[in-house]
């Protein structure tokens, strides 16, 4: 099976990489991957093996291996030359600028880019309109952009990002539908939470205090406790990421032995449960600090949406056949597994659907082990 060669550029922690592992399952190699904040560093090492120390600004494309399909969530900047010149002029010295040099000097078959959903807003509108152009006209790419919610693919938050993808040759690409599945803030709660994330009485009133003030300006800034049958808020930086999404734990609360703990049982979500909302596993391994662990997360994707994007990519790459990109099948009864190897078929047959796919070729396999879907 030939593999597919990624780069992950502004990674993070891993949230994209992640997406296009699950989509791709055993094709994606990741062969260079760049991030320049020490912590997520540390933490993207943890759970994928590789450090992606760098910055990208001093990084030459010829030390960049050669790859097929570039991974991007960068920063969103204003470009305050946008329009004066035309093509790479107006983008230089940006973060895009750096996405866009790789792509131009490596011609990669595809990539995906995300960033926040007023990224085509910003600026009045010329970001977008920069990238667009430079994209299609000065690189020659084939452009697609959505804005998706993370809450209508199954996580339990309402995040809404905008999300590109570009291909070098004339690819149709659809973005994939929502799933609509019913989920809510209770589906990522943590049991027996410790008392660390229960406000003190005295932090609760004073964001009573400051929710009022701006209440009686006519704003409707301020914390906010959650249902556990609601949707969070955006996990975002800072401590209103935080503050926007309190819960009551009462079955944690009555465990506690902190004395200045609030009374009404309100607690902040914990590291663990920001991941959840985002979409990680509970096998994501978290070694950073509590705080750096929050601004990391806020800082990422929700990986299901980026799992659905990537399969769509798969899907119009080998429809194209841009890419020697191959369908995996059960190794038991040769069905098609639509979702590779976290295909809940495999449940179905069992372990011995992760058998070679070249036993569905041989009828004394098949007829020893039976065609049973």
């Amino acid at each position: 099976m030939k593999k597919i060669r990624f780069i992950d550029l502004y990674a993070g922690i891993g949230g994209i990489r992640l997406g296009f592992q699950n989509a791709f399952s055993a094709q994606a190699k990741f062969v260079f991957s760049n991030e320049i904040d020490n912590s997520a560093c540390k933490t993207y090492e943890a759970n994928f093996g590789e450090n992606p120390k760098g910055d990208i600004t001093k990084t030459k494309s010829s030390e960049i291996p050669d790859f097929d399909i570039l991974l991007a969530g960068f920063p969103c900047q204003a470009f305050s030359i946008a329009g004066r010149r035309k093509g790479f002029g107006d983008i230089r010295g940006t973060h895009f600028f750096e996405i866009a040099r790789v792509i131009k000097d490596k011609k990669p078959a595809a990539f995906f880019l995300e960033n926040v959903k007023h990224f085509m807003s910003h600026d009045d509108g010329r970001t977008f309109k920069t990238i667009k152009k430079v994209i299609e006209e000065d690189l020659g790419y084939t452009f697609y952009h959505k804005v998706l919610n993370a809450k209508d693919f199954g996580r339990p938050q309402n995040r809404e990002r905008i999300y590109m993808v570009g291909f070098k040759d004339p690819i149709k690409f659809e973005f994939p539908s929502a799933t609509h599945d019913k989920v809510a803030v209770r589906d990522i709660l943590e049991r027996n939470v410790g008392d660390e994330f229960f406000l003190s009485q005295r932090y609760l009133n004073t964001l009573k205090k400051h929710r009022t003030r701006h209440e009686e300006k006519g704003n409707g800034f301020g914390f906010m406790i959650l249902k556990k049958t609601d949707i969070a808020n955006t996990i975002v930086l800072g401590g209103m990421g935080r503050e926007r999404n309190l819960i009551v734990d009462q079955e944690s609360f009555k465990k506690s032995k902190r004395t200045n703990i609030n009374s009404e049982a309100v607690r902040s979500l914990t590291p663990r449960e920001f991941l959840r909302l985002q979409g990680f596993p509970d096998s994501f391994k978290i070694v950073a600090p509590k705080s750096q662990m929050y601004r990391q997360t806020a800082n990422s994707v929700a990986v299901p949406v980026v799992d659905a994007i990537a399969r769509s990519m798969k899907k119009a790459l080998a429809e194209s056949k841009n890419l020697d990109i191959k369908p995996i099948h059960c190794g038991i009864c040769g069905k098609k597994l639509l979702k590779g190897l976290n295909d809940p078929h495999i449940q179905t047959c069992g372990n011995l659907a992760l058998w070679s796919v070249c036993f569905n070729k041989h009828d004394k396999f098949r007829k020893i082990l039976g065609q049973h879907v």
